[in-house]
């Protein structure tokens, strides 16, 4: 993934005018991309950073989606590897935290560094890269210690770094996060101990939230656009009764903090997202099909009524 990766982002900075991204190249040799600090990017942008979150095995396109009264637009998401991708690359499980600096790393730099070493271990799979590629969710860039100190965790030099960077309240931020849909319920699946390398693909859509004024606003809308807008369908190596107890679990609506904005949410558990309910962070609505026996289990809902709350507050 780290390969597929590294190449699309070349290929992204043939398109750089296009993509209204800037690439900087740091005295230590690292490469990064600004595609939301310092320039506008946009909804291209957004998508490119999604791709380079699922290293390159995940497919995104725009749609729309309608929910009640309210037509959204909305990423589409698939991917024939959902662990690898999801999982061991999407997921924002890595925290960038030098001294003086702080941003959500996501990407398949992870399969490599191997940081997260008990999810790596669940998941049984890792990369051994000449070079990779990290996305940064996070509204200052990356500075040489910065790359520095990636490069020493990740066990690679600094010139063999590609870091995409884009704060959660650009409209590029807001597009890759949302495109995290499957990777939610991948990670609640994992949470409450089902084995995530027996789903084998994923598609579904989320809403694409308008930009906010803030960091923490954006963080709100964008995890209400998964948590009440979000949609997905896997297909599962699993017999009939475990899908269907796990349909009753797997949305978010199984939650105790269900239905409220997480905006408010996050305000009253004092901006810690550590005292919100885990249980809470997985798509609205969710398909489990299984490979056996060919039946769907369906579980959870749509809230209009929260996700307009929110993203036209």
């Amino acid at each position: 993934m780290n390969e597929r990766a590294w190449l699309l982002a070349d290929e992204y900075l043939q398109r750089r005018a296009e993509l209204r991204v800037t690439p900087h190249t740091l005295a230590s040799g690292a490469r990064v991309i600004d595609a939301g600090v310092d320039v506008p990017g946009g909804l291209a942008a957004g998508r490119a950073l999604a791709e380079l979150c699922m290293g390159g095995l995940g497919s995104i396109e725009f749609t729309s989606v309608t929910i009640g009264e309210d037509t959204w637009p909305a990423v589409h998401v698939w991917t024939d590897h959902p662990a690898e991708a999801c999982m061991a690359s999407q997921y924002a499980g890595w925290a960038i935290d030098p001294d003086g600096y702080f941003a959500m790393g996501s990407g398949p730099l992870r399969a490599h560094a191997r940081v997260e070493r008990e999810l790596f271990g669940r998941l049984g799979y890792a990369e051994h890269a000449s070079r990779g590629v990290l996305v940064l969710e996070g509204r200052a860039m990356p500075t040489d210690d910065v790359a520095a100190w990636v490069a020493r965790k990740a066990r690679l030099t600094p010139d063999a770094l590609t870091l995409a960077v884009a704060p959660t309240s650009s409209i590029a931020g807001g597009v890759q996060i949302v495109a995290r849909v499957l990777e939610t319920g991948l990670h609640k699946m994992d949470t409450i101990g089902f084995d995530v390398t027996r789903v084998l693909s994923g598609i579904g859509t989320a809403p694409v939230p308008p930009v906010a004024k803030n960091d923490i606003r954006a963080v709100g809308r964008t995890n209400d656009c998964i948590l009440y807008g979000g949609q997905a369908r896997y297909v599962v190596q699993a017999g009939d009764d475990e899908l269907a107890a796990l349909a009753e679990r797997l949305p978010a609506a199984s939650s105790k903090d269900y239905g409220t904005p997480f905006y408010d949410l996050f305000t009253r558990y004092d901006n810690d997202f550590y005292k919100i309910d885990p249980m809470l962070f997985s798509p609205a609505e969710v398909w489990l099909t299984s490979a056996a026996t060919g039946r769907t289990f369906h579980g959870g809902r749509l809230n209009a009524d929260v996700l307009r709350a929110s993203l036209l507050s």
